[in-house]
């Protein structure tokens, strides 16, 4: 789509994959999603259709009130024949079962999203009438495990830097690729865990967008919002550095404003970032789990413990919920964990050693424990 801008044309892309899914539904499903559309962003409504076509599959299948019907048959009236049993029902149904020849499986968090969907649905048509009853709202969420934060350790994001920069560990065919775009890559990762701005908004950036002169990006956020986010001297220098490349370069066409290009010389996308974040996290830490949204939870930690203001780091995160903020930022991390170990003395002439050996090898011991921490962090 040339001459639009990025977001744009990412809203028109999800406005046709939406009509696309909204098609095998129930007509009045179009009221429902024109319904939410202030308030909802492009991808959770595309989620949402994702999940009400499993709910409806389920009841022509397994509902007797439903048996034989199509989704061009099936009335707004009819919601009223499920009971919240049947809701129930259909949570269990969610844990296994079979679409498209393939396996599905839905854990806690899984569950409660289609849930989710199932009473936005249900709140829409009862507030508006068009319904009698509201079953889903008498359904209890289930309970999530709190999900754990990944993020990289200071040193770990030194290694990292170095290793976009080097590409030493990587295999010989990546390390081909590698010299092609180790500037490019080097400036993103950069932006990435200098500001921590999400993915989609670091492949939307143009040209235009950033400026040396305030030391800011432009960004546009979830739900439509616009904001600029400030960068250090280090992001800078990997900017610019990127940027006198970036000009010798010719974009395709309908690519020309775009900052970060792919080898096919177009805009890059969020797949293309998650996967060079992925090649070169490897060659750092097999334990964690790392994309560009853990670089991102990487940057909001260090601002929080840098600053200890958790309003400043929700501002620049761009959360509109102070509270995701919280869960995410302002608990207990691994840093602090690990500092607290010795926090607490069973024994208060314990010197580290056992009897009068502990006084001869306590620099030692002190030594050798420095180098266990160092490895840990390494």
């Amino acid at each position: 789509m040339p001459n639009r801008p990025y977001h744009e044309q990412v809203d028109i892309l999800n406005t046709q994959k939406l009509r696309q899914l909204t098609a095998g539904l129930p007509p009045f499903i179009a009221f429902f999603f024109r319904g939410i559309e202030p308030t909802t962003s492009s991808r959770t409504r595309i989620a949402y259709a994702y999940d009400l076509t499993v709910f409806f599959d389920y009841l022509y299948a397994s509902h007797e009130a439903f048996r034989g019907l199509t989704p061009s048959s099936t009335t707004v009236e009819m919601l009223d024949r499920v009971t919240a049993l049947d809701l129930e029902a259909f949570i269990d149904y969610l844990k296994y079962y079979h679409s498209e020849d393939l396996e599905r499986i839905n854990h806690s968090r899984g569950i409660m999203r289609k849930i989710s969907a199932l009473k936005t649905l249900y709140n829409y048509f009862f507030r508006k009438e068009m319904i009698k009853t509201n079953p889903a709202a008498l359904i209890v969420m289930p309970k999530a495990p709190q999900k754990e934060i990944i993020r990289l350790d200071i040193d770990e994001v030194a290694e990292l830097l170095d290793q976009v920069e080097s590409g030493e560990k990587l295999t010989e065919r990546q390390q081909v690729f590698h010299e092609k775009t180790k500037v490019r890559d080097l400036a993103m990762l950069t932006l990435l865990l200098g500001t921590g701005i999400r993915v989609s908004e670091c492949v939307g950036l143009d040209i235009k967008d950033v400026d040396f002169r305030s030391m800011g990006v432009h960004v546009h956020r979830k739900g439509g919002k616009e904001a600029i986010v400030y960068f250090s001297d280090e992001v800078a220098d990997a900017l610019q550095l990127y940027l006198e490349e970036r000009r010798l370069l010719t974009p395709a066409p309908g690519h020309e404003d775009a900052f970060f290009l792919s080898l096919q010389m177009k805009r890059i996308n969020v797949r293309s970032v998650e996967n060079l974040v992925k090649k070169y996290a490897r060659t750092v830490t097999t334990l964690k789990n790392i994309t560009p949204h853990k670089l991102r939870s990487t940057y909001g930690t260090s601002l929080y413990q840098e600053t200890n203001d958790i309003y400043l780091v929700a501002d620049v995160l761009g959360h509109s919920d102070i509270n995701t903020t919280k869960r995410h930022y302002a608990a207990t991390t691994e840093y602090r964990l690990r500092a607290s170990r010795n926090a607490v003395k069973l024994r208060e002439n314990y010197s580290g050693g056992q009897g009068d050996a502990g006084a001869e090898t306590s620099a030692g011991a002190k030594t050798e424990a420095g180098a266990d921490d160092r490895t840990e962090n390494g």
